[in-house]
């Protein structure tokens, strides 16, 4: 029977080999590794457990056990992976897309999240998208226009209001600046 591993902070693809090869590395057999969770063959053992959360929190990631943190890391997941992997899925209703992929009602996700993070799942999911509006700035292959169209803002101006907001310039501004300021996705919102 498999055993599913909860990690905190997998934000790449990268995070992604990193944890096969600590997995592999313990002589464990990874059926499935992505964003937030791993699958493997084997049962762990308590010290095969310590083991792998030593080497893990070594590269900066968190084995997780508990209920409420396994599923705040859940939701950051899934709006990361919604923004930066899946851009077009960006026309379905945020709350309607948390409650499909996780099973629960989205006033009490909203709830549960704010209350662990400090911080509301939207004001995250904005963060999330400031961020993504960035990165493509930085590599300066789209519009604001397309950019906007993109991440489903209703106008240029709304994208560009809010990403005022939240970085205290506007888009024209921080694309001039030789050094575009960015933040790892797992310090978002903290």
């Amino acid at each position: 029977m498999a055993t599913i591993l909860y990690i905190k902070n997998m934000v790449c693809n990268r995070c992604i080999m990193v944890v096969e090869n600590i997995l592999k590395a313990e002589h464990l057999t990874p059926e499935r590794v992505e964003l937030g969770m791993a699958s493997i063959s084997e049962t762990l053992t308590e010290e095969q457990k310590e083991s792998v959360r030593r080497q893990l929190e070594a590269v900066g990631f968190e084995l997780m056990d508990d209920k409420r943190s396994l599923l705040i890391e859940h939701i950051k997941q899934l709006i990361i992976e919604l923004i930066h992997r899946q851009n077009g899925e960006l026309r379905t209703n945020l709350s309607d897309y948390l409650t499909e992929h996780c099973g629960q009602d989205y006033s009490a996700l909203s709830k549960l999240f704010s209350e662990i993070n400090g911080i509301t799942i939207e004001k995250y999911f904005i963060a999330q998208k400031i961020e993504r509006v960035k990165e493509l700035l930085a590599y300066d292959e789209l519009s604001l226009n397309e950019i906007a169209d993109l991440l489903n803002y209703s106008s240029t101006a709304h994208l560009s209001a809010q990403f005022k907001s939240v970085t205290g310039m506007p888009p024209s501004q921080f694309k001039k600046q030789a050094s575009h300021k960015r933040l790892a996705l797992d310090k978002i919102g903290q």
